[in-house]
């Protein structure tokens, strides 16, 4: 006979509680991201894709420094130049070089890239309220306050995430 959900669930075993907590939000993220993938899938575009377009959105009609872009992502992007290559190839971000230095490029959001985000703002609200929609407002407070807790130690000191 199977063991019961219960059973398995005490059968879990952790080296501490630090592990247990960790463990808890790699499984979260796995089965929120999961859903997200789903969207994204829609529109052929990875959730870091979507990352620098909503950054270089929120900088519209300016352009930003791809370090700065690159600095603001919500997960690091060891892939950068294969991300921004095929965000231009879809003429959705445009890269220019800087007057000041030509070694720097700075990167704008094409209207075609404003036109697909337009497109997935239901169906993103949509997502997000599937995945964290069961969380009463003050439990989603509380767990933006401890998530802000535990990263902050390991966050650099110029993070737009602290």
């Amino acid at each position: 006979m199977p063991p019961t959900n219960a059973k398995r669930k005490k059968e879990r075993r952790f080296d501490s509680p630090e592990q247990e907590a960790y463990l808890g939000l790699w499984r979260t993220f796995d089965r929120l991201r999961e859903l997200e993938d789903g969207l994204f899938a829609a529109w052929d575009i990875t959730n870091q894709q979507y990352n620098v377009l909503r950054l270089l959105e929120a900088a519209h009609p300016e352009a930003l420094a791809t370090q700065s872009v690159l600095r603001r992502l919500v997960s690091r992007a060891p892939d950068a130049t294969r991300i921004l290559d095929k965000l231009a190839e879809r003429n959705w971000i445009r890269r220019e070089r800087s007057p000041d230095d030509r070694r720097v490029y700075r990167l704008g959001i094409t209207e075609a890239g404003l036109a697909v985000l337009k497109e997935m703002v239901g169906p993103l609200r949509a997502c997000h309220e599937r995945q964290l929609g069961h969380l009463a407002p003050a439990k989603l407070k509380e767990l933006i306050a401890l998530l802000q807790a535990a990263r902050a130690p390991h966050e650099p000191d110029d993070s737009p995430w602290k």
